[in-house]
């Protein structure tokens, strides 16, 4: 199990990391959650996927299990900027607009999204193994693009995991129920440098 990062740049070094965690999105977030998002019947892709965006994927065996996208706050491209502050805007009615009392947007301050584990991983050792992986490379891409701090708008249960794994994570904002998917979620904010306890990333 290992950890690669990559952006438009050089995602093809990397096979085809990049197309199959955008699958690994789809069957997620399409087929299990039942967000009505942009995909084509194998691979999810939104208005965030673009030159600005950093990702970080996991891969066991030649296979992507997971990953997560990472992008400044000041990020613009076109009419988009990034999730959160575009929902703050009104831009996403399925995100309520109170999620923050203000969007931020700073490069120092870069957003996290899409972090998505396959449930190939059944052992839970595993699990923390590979979330603890895709979280570094997120950390690491965007603290080398002049992050210090990292926000997510993420389930209310991802705040103790990270938390187990060192990260210094705390709330930011009020939770809120989607009553699409049925769960609870709120904006959680961490540090972007090395967590407290450090992961082996050998493959």
């Amino acid at each position: 199990m290992y950890n690669v990062t990559f952006d438009f740049s050089d995602f093809h070094r990397h096979g085809r990391a990049f197309y199959d965690f955008l699958a690994l999105r789809k069957c997620f977030f399409v087929d299990e959650l039942g967000w009505d998002i942009p995909h084509d019947g194998h691979v999810e892709m939104d208005q965030y996927d673009t030159p600005q965006a950093r990702y970080s994927v996991v891969v066991l065996d030649g296979v992507v299990i997971g990953g997560a996208r990472t992008m400044p706050t000041t990020a613009k491209w076109g009419k988009n900027g990034y999730m959160l502050g575009d929902a703050v805007a009104g831009l996403l009615p399925g995100i309520p607009r109170d999620i923050l009392h203000e969007a931020p947007c700073s490069a120092q301050i870069w957003e996290c999204t899409r972090l998505v584990m396959s449930h190939s991983v059944t052992n839970r050792d595993d699990r923390a193994r590979c979330l603890a992986l895709i979280v570094e490379g997120l950390a690491r891409a965007a603290h080398h693009g002049g992050a210090e701090r990292l926000i997510s708008l993420s389930p209310l249960t991802l705040e103790r995991a990270l938390r187990q794994l060192g990260w210094d994570t705390v709330r930011i904002g009020e939770p809120y129920l989607n009553t699409g998917d049925g769960r609870r979620y709120a904006v959680l904010s961490m540090s972007a440098t090395k967590p407290v306890v450090q992961t082996s990333v050998a493959a």
